[in-house]
């Protein structure tokens, strides 16, 4: 018995060990927002809700975070670069009451206002405190697979008047988009056989008469 439990902690060990340059890769969607056109509304300093999308190595960092302003929500307005197909979500906050207790997805809804948090979410989770930053939320992926912009709503927290937030992680595949090439194919394509019946037109028109 006690054999063989030790064989399981060493496998979670092994695990642990090369888990975090792993899940470093998976959590790379940062890269691919457009960090400039972000926007989190209610947010107590201008430009915070950009500091919580950080690399995998710095989810523990307390330095940068956002906090909320005039009650405990918070929405944020993600745009990508390209197409993401969304996979997984992690939320970091305070190990105390201003952290949040549920997180609510919206995705292709651009300057997204606390108006619109009315309408029903493509997804929602209730939370659990989680100050470093491991417990991921697994998203359905069939409806986040086409993702352009996201939106992420704080709606509460566990109690407190402002909502803390550390770091926001979101795990998935990202490609980009070449619509303007299909578009020209299909416009070539479809030239030519235009001009074939306007000939065969023709002579059919001039037996009948």
């Amino acid at each position: 018995m006690s054999g063989h439990g030790h064989g399981g902690h060493s496998h979670g060990c092994c695990e642990d060990e090369h888990e975090p340059a792993e899940r470093g890769l998976e959590y790379a969607l940062y890269q691919r927002i457009d960090i400039e056109k972000l926007q989190c509304l209610n947010e107590t300093r201008e430009g915070d809700g950009k500091l919580v999308f950080k690399p995998w190595d710095q989810r523990t960092d307390r330095e940068k975070f956002v906090e909320s302003d005039a009650d405990e929500e918070l929405l944020f307005n993600i745009p990508f670069t390209g197409s993401v197909k969304l996979k997984g979500i992690i939320l970091a906050g305070e190990d105390d009451e201003s952290h949040p207790a549920e997180m609510r997805l919206y995705k292709n809804i651009p300057q997204m206002s606390f108006d619109d948090t009315g309408r029903e979410p493509e997804q929602a989770f209730r939370l659990n405190r989680d100050p470093l930053a491991q417990l991921e939320y697994p998203t359905k992926i069939a409806r986040f697979s086409n993702v352009n912009h996201l939106s992420i709503h704080i709606s509460r927290n566990f109690g407190t008047e402002s909502t803390r937030v550390y770091y926001i992680g979101l795990r998935g595949e990202y490609s980009q988009a070449h619509r303007h090439e299909v578009t020209i194919c299909n416009y070539e394509a479809s030239a030519n056989p235009a001009d074939h019946k306007v000939d065969s037109i023709i002579p059919q028109t001039n037996f009948i008469s």
